[in-house]
């Protein structure tokens, strides 16, 4: 795969596979999803004074740099990130990457 990059996207619980849906309609060839926990800013919720950590769903997207723009548009409208509180994606550069045969550059195995 040529410059690949990764696609991380952070949301509440239940909203993974609504960000994966939305990866591959806009390009991308899969993904997964892990389960966390998180706090930020607009998350200060407590039943009886007692501190409520949310569980979050993480989205790990590879995909080509030359698809990021696309994908990350269709990931901010179907996750509503641009809402307080709904998340956030950002995209991190990958030097190398192995495993993934229906991704590579049909050049690169020539």
């Amino acid at each position: 795969m040529r410059d690949p990059a990764l696609i991380v996207t952070i949301v509440r619980k239940g909203w993974g596979n609504t960000v994966l849906e939305a990866t591959v309609k806009a390009g991308a060839t899969g993904g997964t999803i892990w389960l966390g926990r998180g706090v930020g800013v607009n998350e200060t919720q407590s039943i009886f004074g007692i501190p409520i950590e949310p569980e979050k769903e993480i989205v790990l997207t590879l995909v080509q740099t030359d698809k990021i723009d696309v994908i990350l548009q269709e990931i901010i409208g179907a996750a509503e990130l641009e809402q307080p509180g709904h998340g956030l994606a950002f995209v991190v550069p990958v030097e190398k990457v192995v495993g993934i045969p229906h991704m590579a550059d049909r050049n690169e195995s020539s």
